[in-house]
């Protein structure tokens, strides 16, 4: 295990793993939520629990990441100059620009969204604040804009974290057109998996709602999209010849990390839910302890397959 961990060849280690991983839920909460406001909640969104656990993980988790990532830096203290000195040529810098506007848009998106909210604090409390209301109200007749730019900021940041890694040209497994989609879609998976958890937990979402209703069946044909990207990353990389065959061989064919992406990626995270679905009862598929106990699976697949691929990806060298 610990050769797993520390070899030659690696240069990014686990606190990238959790950065890809907190952006991906962020960017698949934050899809979803636009999509079940748009399709399902309408005018009522600010009181649905989904909507309201994407108000808090949604930016949190991308805090919570971008600040792994510049104290995992060299020089953390001077990552300040990729927000202000940008570079065309460097995922990094496109990244951060990606990171910056993404924010802009979804603290102005959730700010409208949750604006009678708002206005009832300041009316009360902040008096002083009012101005802040008649900005609300300015911004409301932009909703009909923001809303499709925030679907596609979430899924350019999504699968920005795939490109991220297929940047590094001297690994054949991670430098792979199909990996940013792969990250997309799996991240998408993760998000609808954390707002049901946080929805259920934290704000006792009912779990026969709509909403609910709703992430459960967007969630089963994106699970099962990702079990194909995978299966075509592999299939590419066997047919690939060269060292992309030796990276799969690496990769699935023994060893720690092989065990991590059959039992821990395949089994646990969409397998046994997807059989799961397929053997229980109605009565149970809608018992909150079968939701949060699913939920969990999903998202501890998601992880690890973060981190199978990190770690995976970085053992062959081209």
């Amino acid at each position: 295990m610990s050769s797993a961990f520390h070899f030659e060849s690696l240069v990014w280690d686990w606190p990238i793993a959790i950065y890809l991983f907190l952006i991906g839920v962020s960017a698949g909460m934050t899809t979803i939520a636009v999509i079940l406001k748009r399709r399902v909640l309408g005018g009522e969104a600010s009181r649905d629990g989904v909507i309201k656990a994407t108000a808090i993980i949604a930016p949190l988790s991308v805090i919570v990441g971008l600040t792994i990532l510049i104290f995992h830096l060299t020089r953390p203290w001077t990552f300040w100059y990729l927000m202000i000195f940008y570079s065309p040529t460097s995922v990094m810098s496109l990244g951060v620009m990606l990171f910056q506007i993404y924010m802009m848009v979804l603290i102005v998106w959730l700010a409208v969204l949750f604006r009678s909210e708002i206005a009832s604090v300041i009316d009360q409390r902040f008096k002083a604040f009012g101005w802040i209301n008649g900005i609300l109200s300015t911004c409301v007749r932009l909703e009909k804009v923001l809303e499709p730019l925030m679907i596609f900021l979430a899924v350019a940041l999504g699968a920005y974290t795939g490109f991220l890694l297929s940047a590094l040209k001297t690994y054949p497994m991670l430098n792979n057109p199909v990996l940013p989609v792969l990250f997309l879609f799996s991240g998408i998976s993760s998000g609808a998996a954390a707002a049901v958890l946080f929805s259920i937990t934290w704000f006792k979402q009912p779990v026969n709602s709509p909403s609910i209703h709703f992430v459960h069946q967007l969630e089963k044909p994106v699970v099962l999209f990702e079990l194909f990207l995978l299966l075509a990353l592999f299939v590419g990389l066997f047919f690939g010849g060269g060292q992309k065959e030796v990276s799969a061989i690496a990769a699935i064919g023994g060893g720690f990390w092989s065990n991590i992406f059959w039992f821990g990626v395949i089994g646990l995270g969409i397998l046994l839910p997807l059989v799961m679905n397929m053997v229980c009862s109605q009565r149970v598929q809608h018992s909150k302890g079968y939701i949060i106990t699913v939920s969990g699976m999903g998202l501890c697949g998601v992880l690890l397959l973060r981190f199978f691929i990190l770690y995976a990806g970085q053992m062959t060298v081209a």
